[in-house]
């Protein structure tokens, strides 16, 4: 309910900046034309206004209003001259108006009256927002606020404008990025050749040696878990709660499937679980699953793979739960470790006991990370202290607890493995073992008597490995998947952010990507190659980029004012620039790369010079009008002016070419064609708001060059693609899935064969082939439907 009225006021405040800002720019204008209207009138004449539709229009009296656009209504006493036109004569005081209004919704004409006395001048003018013509623009609204959208000269029957879906499709082609940031036990080696892992809600296949991913994607939300069968086919993974688009909690489960076909084989705990699954594991004997969830109990269940049924369920502990795993000689017997505790369950009878392990004169550390069984059948234990503690049974203590005293689970042996924390165990044919530390980033490699025999470091914290053979997979707090072995040294094979990306920009005529994101990481990336070209880290983080359009340098906005360029083969900043104090929020050349457009936060748009193929920068004017930070902007085909939009939902227009002005009368506007189309507001792309839409639905949108397309990135972690353009409310599109976060940017790649997508959170970027259903007269049948009403103009 709080955050219900704060939202509500925040909504309030900006439609009264709004507001105020609007009023400010109407002042202006008015104290600009008083003076001038003033004295023509009293001179003798009216003024000659040019036929156009502004903002607002000043109303006159009837007998001056034919053939004009605007006009303005005008209650004076005449100069005591006699000079300036003469009112249409009537009763005193009385005031004559048509009863009936105007097409368009114009206020009735009125007409002007005596007031004052002799000798008296004065003139009151009364401004008002009207439409001349009937159809010529079309309203929306978000948040309350109306936005008008003028309908451009092509368009003469809006109403029948057919809307269709895009004959192209998005398949996706490639994940880039891998969890290892919070996620344990979330990466395996198929027997196919596949390392097994997941990012927000798609479980990636990636054949190591060919090169490839196969995608499973029944997951609705991030996926939390993983774990693989014994028979290295069949694997379960498990998934978060998360919430509908109306803020709702949806229901976790977790789908069982085969590798080799991606089919679905059963589906465990619709309705169960609460919040999310945390940890699954499948027994080696009997075809069990076990599942600890989020819920603050942490529920621990047994569910009957085959049948999809639930054999038996306990509350766990109110401690955080990192690992749970089925003893691999006995499948009745199940253990679970995480905060300060480890358990050892029993499973008979249709029920679970457990017993509580315990540390005797051993410190016990505040966390128990990750553990393995030996081929002894003892149980290694890695923990937040750097030990590997070896736990065994030990008889009942008759002298203690007396007779029928039970078995305990103690620890054995102490062994100090790292300096931090011990993240990943993994045991190794013949009985030795591998440890991966966190504060040392070493991985070292145990004897089966716990003698170190050889360790290597890595670039970041291990928090997970797998070995085959003699190669080592090791996942990484960084995101990153390395291979290699102790004596080659480790690779990184998937690497992806670590934090909350938003910056994305396509090469305008090279298979290359650019994202940047809070990790302050600016990452080159191959759409052809499916690779990491390189990477640089910056002091602050990056927001927002631009390639310039000859594909040699690329801008980028960080969250301070400061702004780079940099040059694509070395690698080098070339040049640094600061504009104002706040984030910079979009960056944008103009198409023939002599202008480069910088928003901002503090609501401004600087305008600059470039030369020298995109090295030298000089700065050329500034955008002065918004009233709130802009959001996105785009540049007119020929280079003279700029679209812009604004974080309260303004679409204003300037004249670059003119001085940076702002172009009052955006009536003018609806028929200049754009170079790019990434601005959300606009009648072009009017169709892809949901009706009742919150202003921040929407976080981006790009067209294709091809101008067929618009790809829109959502607050509900779907990416859609609608038919361009797209004027018309609930325009039906294609809808997709597979982040787990909210959808932060889209681009398509120069040659449309391509889109990217990029999550916020998730750190996941997602690339998807456009797949055209059609030849070409396919797309032309898709162009023409959009405007099947409308006449040639």
């Amino acid at each position: 309910m709080m955050e219900g009225r704060l939202q509500s006021q925040e909504d309030e405040i900006t439609l009264l900046k709004s507001s105020l800002a609007d009023a400010l720019r109407r002042l202006r204008l008015h104290d600009q034309l008083i003076p001038l209207l003033k004295q023509q009138i009293i001179a003798g004449g009216w003024p000659t206004i040019r036929p156009q539709l502004y903002s607002f229009n000043i109303i006159v009296p009837e007998q001056y209003c034919a053939g004009l656009d605007i006009f303005f209504t005008a209650r004076f006493q005449p100069h005591s001259s006699g000079a300036g036109p003469g009112p249409r004569q009537g009763p005193p005081g009385s005031h004559q108006a048509h009863p009936e209004p105007l097409p368009g919704g114009c206020p009735p004409r009125g007409d002007v009256s005596d007031g004052g006395g002799p000798g008296q001048s004065c003139l009151t003018l009364f401004f008002s927002l009207s439409h001349w013509l009937t159809g010529q623009s079309i309203k929306m609204f978000i948040r309350g606020r109306p936005i008008t959208m003028y309908v451009p000269s092509n368009i003469q029957n809006y109403e029948d404008l057919r809307m269709e879906p895009p004959v192209e499709k998005l398949e996706l082609d490639w994940v880039y990025g891998y969890r290892g940031r919070d996620c344990r036990a979330n990466l395996y080696l198929l027997s196919s050749g596949e390392a097994v892992y997941f990012i927000a809600c798609v479980v990636v296949l990636y054949h190591i040696n060919n090169r490839t991913q196969r995608h499973y994607r029944k997951h609705t939300d991030c996926v939390r878990c993983l774990t693989i069968h014994p028979d290295k086919v069949r694997v379960a993974s498990g998934q978060t709660a998360g919430v509908d688009k109306d803020g709702k909690p949806l229901q976790p489960y977790v789908h069982i499937w085969d590798s080799s076909t991606l089919i679905t084989l059963q589906q465990i705990g619709l309705g169960t679980f609460e919040r999310g699954v945390g940890s699954v594991a499948f027994s080696f004997a009997v075809t069990f699953l076990c599942v600890i969830d989020d819920s603050n109990e942490h529920m621990l269940s047994v569910w009957d793979c085959a049948k999809g049924t639930k054999h038996t369920e306990v509350k766990s502990t109110n401690e955080a739960v990192f690992a749970v795993e089925f003893n691999p000689s006995d499948s009745t017997n199940i253990i679970t470790c995480g905060k300060s505790h480890i358990y050892f369950w029993t499973l008979s009878a249709g029920s679970l006991t457990k017993k509580q392990g315990i540390f005797g004169k051993y410190k016990k550390p505040k966390f128990i990370q990750c553990f393995v069984f030996s081929l002894t059948g003892d149980v290694l234990t890695g923990d937040s202290e750097g030990n590997i503690l070896t736990w065994g049974k030990s008889p009942g203590d008759v002298k203690t607890l007396g007779k029928g005293a039970k078995e305990t689970f103690q620890i054995m042996r102490q062994t100090r493995a790292h300096d931090g924390s011990v993240f990943t165990l993994c045991m190794l044919q013949g009985g030795a073992l591998l440890s991966g530390g966190g504060k040392d980033r070493k991985i070292i490699r145990w004897s089966a008597d716990l003698a170190p025999e050889r360790e290597c470091e890595v670039k970041d914290v291990c928090v997970r490995a797998y070995v085959n053979g003699e190669e080592v997979l090791v996942g990484t707090t960084r995101n990153a998947i390395l291979r290699g072995t102790f004596s080659d040294g480790f690779v990184a094979i998937v690497q992806g952010h670590v934090d909350e990306m938003w910056g994305l920009a396509t090469h305008p005529s090279q298979d290359v990507f650019l994202t940047c994101g809070h990790d302050r990481q600016v990452c080159v990336w191959n759409t052809e190659e499916h690779k990491l070209d390189w990477c640089t880290t910056l002091e602050e983080y990056g927001l927002c980029a631009d390639f310039c359009p000859n594909g040699a340098v690329v801008s980028v906005g960080l969250s301070t004012g400061r702004w780079l360029v940099l040059d694509l083969q070395t690698k080098e900043v070339i040049s640094d620039y600061t504009d104002g104090n706040e984030q910079l929020s979009v960056m944008r050349y103009s198409p023939d790369g002599s202008f480069l457009a910088v928003g901002s936060h503090d609501n401004f748009i600087y305008v600059y010079n470039v030369t020298e193929s995109g090295r030298r920068y000089s700065r050329y004017g500034k955008c002065n009008g918004h009233s709130s930070f802009i959001t996105h902007l785009d540049w007119s085909k020929d280079g003279k002016y700029i679209m812009s939009n604004s974080g309260d939902y303004e679409i204003l227009y300037w004249d670059v070419a003119g001085g940076c002005k702002l172009l009052r009368n955006r009536y003018e506007s609806k028929d200049r064609e754009w170079a790019s189309y990434t601005c959300v507001l606009g009648f072009h792309v009017m169709g892809v708001w949901l009706e009742g839409s919150d202003g921040t639905d929407i976080n981006a949108l790009c067209r294709s060059h091809s101008e067929r397309l618009v790809a829109v990135a959502d607050d509900f972690c779907k990416v859609h693609l609608f038919q361009y353009p797209c004027p018309k409310p609930k325009a039906p599109n294609h809808s997709y899935e597979g982040h787990g976060s909210h959808v932060t940017n889209v681009r398509f790649t120069h040659c449309d064969s391509h889109l990217l997508s990029m999550g916020g959170k998730d750190t996941c970027i997602l690339q998807w082939e456009v797949k055209r259903a059609g030849t070409g007269d396919g797309g032309d049948r898709l162009h023409s439907a959009s405007f099947t009403s409308s006449p040639e103009p």
